[in-house]
């Protein structure tokens, strides 16, 4: 069974997964790396614990370092689980895509509020058996962290979009042109591969959720964009990687302390199933989210 970790005092502790071109933070203070391992399997990688100011901050790479995991091939509900294991009280995902909109620009944040989901073999739940639970889910973006996100990118005169809708597609290859132009008419913003199953099981584990989208490049409905060599990707990579890390760093300063996400998203309500039937081995997979509840 996992053992969770005790947090003291009133330091709210951040889970942070970093997409493509993130896979360190720089600047934290009291550095330590766990490995974690759950009733759901391995995480993509170690965990770096630190401190930005007054916020705990706990660091997961979701490829991996040295990008090595596909997007379907992550296993997300162990990187979910990883996190609250280690005392997280809320997630910020940074995550690249491609812009579906002339106005998001490469290089530009957009502070994703909604969702459509295209995958077709991702988890979409950690109740998959033995036990039924029905969250709430018409808002999957948490509020108070899609604002200090927003107001963080104001404060440093970061080029941002305030809401936005991602649409997370399977890949691991990119949309076929008849999809990007499909996409654009349902009005979505961007196209990604990665957050959305990470956005329905931290709403199951209670953890408040948030995406920044880093836009690389337009998606391939722009036909008439020049074309985007590896360089200039790898460019917009690493720039947005370096605004990523000074925007949690400014956010950390400004994050509420963690009574104020207590309680968010609880799923007493939402488990439909009578718990005291549970079987030992359902039990014990399941306790890191149920526990509280039998």
């Amino acid at each position: 069974m996992l053992a969770f970790a005790a947090v003291m005092g009133s330091t709210l502790t951040l889970g942070v997964i970093g997409g493509s071109g993130l896979y360190a933070m720089p600047g934290l203070e009291d550095l330590q790396t766990k490995q974690v391992e759950t009733t759901f399997g391995s995480p993509s990688d170690a965990i770096v614990c630190g401190k930005f100011g007054k916020t705990r901050l706990l660091f997961l790479p979701r490829h991996g370092v040295g990008h090595r995991i596909p997007p379907h091939k992550i296993n997300y509900r162990a990187n979910i689980l990883a996190l609250k294991a280690l005392g997280a009280q809320a997630i910020v995902s940074l995550s690249a895509v491609g812009s579906l909109r002339e106005e998001i620009q490469p290089g530009d944040f957009v502070v994703i509020d909604q969702f459509i989901d295209r995958t077709t073999s991702r988890p979409r739940t950690f109740f998959d058996e033995d036990v039924v639970c029905h969250v709430e889910f018409a808002d999957p973006i948490d509020a108070t962290l899609h604002n200090a996100l927003t107001d963080g990118c104001k404060a440093l005169g970061l080029r941002h979009h305030e809401a936005g809708s991602y649409v997370c597609i399977e890949g691991p290859q990119f949309s076929t042109r008849a999809e990007s132009h499909l996409f654009r008419s349902w009005g979505a913003s961007v196209v990604g591969m990665t957050n959305l199953p990470e956005a329905r099981l931290a709403r199951e584990a209670e953890l408040p959720y948030a995406t920044v989208a880093l836009a690389t490049d337009y998606d391939c409905w722009k036909e008439h964009e020049a074309s985007v060599s590896v360089k200039s990707v790898l460019e917009i990579l690493k720039q947005n990687a370096e605004n990523a890390q000074r925007l949690l760093q400014t956010i950390s300063q400004t994050l509420p302390d963690r009574a104020d996400f207590e309680g968010k998203y609880s799923i007493r309500h939402s488990i439909l199933s009578d718990l005291s039937k549970l079987g030992q081995a359902s039990r014990t997979r399941l306790a890191p989210l149920i526990e509280k509840y039998c």
